[in-house]
């Protein structure tokens, strides 16, 4: 299906007719797929709030979900949405002709969250969770005004990694970017459909449909963000040892709780033994270690 180029979304008019990109592009397709079927993401009739901020990886979310709509294998609306959050220099005027020019419908929603950020965060210190929370509250309150059930993000598995190791280095826990999830109000789902993908996929499709990109100059400007320092690590670790993402990616959906020490997952204290008759012990309870 991917291979006939006389039925094709406008976001995918001019794509190169190299055999590399449409294995690229068949990937990519094949791992939005796999992500909302495994996550329960499809609400049949269902309205989606697609957040564009113009990176490489909204891009790539965009044109993949229309491409799987277009295929009748997504069947909800898909509405785009650009929060221009005011920071000075910021090309208003590239994602909404962008979106009209691909025939896509959007709403661009204006919010000078730029100025409370700078103001209220201390000189020295990183804007994203103060950016981060702002932009998601005016994402959902975008999204109820549309009647959207979901928010979807363009997260790939590079960020669902680097926040996992952002967590247990900084924070002290376990947790990760989930794929599929519940705001705190209750009232919508927030939908990471790239979560299979690899950020270096979205990159060269990207760069490959020559998408306008519009670089963050508020977070992305500042050194010495954690984020930053784990992906240094994630790199050199790839380098020597390739597919190493892939294989710790793995490792987030095999988790056991029965080998870790969180007495709230797993009851060791209700482990019991049966030291008369092997034959009766449930060897269920009593985990096997490697």
């Amino acid at each position: 299906m991917l291979d006939d180029d006389t039925d094709i979304h406008p976001l995918f008019h001019g794509a190169p007719k190299s055999t590399q990109f449409r294995k690229l592009r068949k990937r990519l397709v094949r791992h939005v797929r796999e992500a909302v079927d495994q996550y329960g993401m499809i609400e049949r009739g269902a309205r989606w709030l697609v957040c564009l901020s113009g990176g490489k990886d909204s891009y790539t979310l965009l044109a993949i979900l229309h491409e799987l709509q277009w295929r009748g294998l997504l069947p909800v609306d898909i509405l785009a949405c650009n929060l221009d959050q005011g920071q000075p220099g910021f090309p208003a005027t590239v994602l909404p002709k962008f979106l009209e020019d691909m025939g896509v419908p959007h709403r661009i929603e204006y919010q000078d969250t730029y100025s409370i950020v700078t103001e209220k965060v201390p000189e020295g210190r990183t804007f994203c969770a103060l950016c981060s929370r702002l932009r998601r509250g005016n994402l959902y309150r975008v999204a109820r005004e549309e009647g959207c059930s979901a928010v979807v993000l363009g997260h790939h598995r590079d960020d669902i990694l680097e926040t996992f190791f952002m967590n247990l280095f900084h924070g002290g826990r376990l947790a990760t970017m989930p794929p599929k999830l519940v705001n705190d109000e209750g009232d919508l789902f927030v939908y990471r459909p790239l979560a299979h993908v690899a950020e270096e996929d979205c990159d060269a499709f990207a760069r490959a449909m020559n998408y306008p990109i519009i670089p963050c100059d508020l977070c992305g400007s500042q050194d010495r963000l954690q984020r930053q320092q784990v992906k240094q690590i994630l790199d050199g670790w790839e380098a020597r040892s390739p597919g190493r993402r892939q294989v710790m990616f793995r490792a987030l959906m095999n988790a056991r709780p029965s080998h870790l020490l969180d007495p709230n997952l797993f009851d060791f204290a209700g482990l019991t033994r049966d030291a008369g008759d092997p034959a009766k012990a449930d060897s269920s309870e009593i985990p096997r270690l490697r």
